[in-house]
């Protein structure tokens, strides 16, 4: 018996959405040029946050909860992205 988990699907295609942004614009303009490992990294970061949403959703009953618990994954999610994009929080070190 094959169990449908529309919820997962609806996150993979998100995520596949989300990607074709950029690999889009970089068909029209030189100033968005991701390498694989930039689409990979982001995928990587979409999906876990995705899957840890659905995790919240299965796990957690309480709907304050929930909501503290999808405010945590949002604020990480972006702290991440913003690091990873621009060095917001990381010093050079020079030589």
């Amino acid at each position: 018996m094959i169990i449908k988990n529309t919820r997962l699907e609806i996150i993979l295609i998100i995520v596949i959405i989300l990607l074709f942004i950029p690999f889009i614009a970089m068909q029209f303009t030189a100033e968005v040029s991701w390498r694989i490992a930039d689409f990979v990294v982001m995928g990587v970061l979409l999906l876990s946050t995705g899957l840890l949403s659905e995790l919240a959703i299965r796990k957690v009953s309480k709907i304050k909860h929930r909501i503290v618990l999808y405010i945590v994954i949002l604020v990480v999610f972006l702290i991440v992205w913003a690091e990873l994009a621009v060095g917001v929080f990381s010093t050079t070190i020079s030589s």
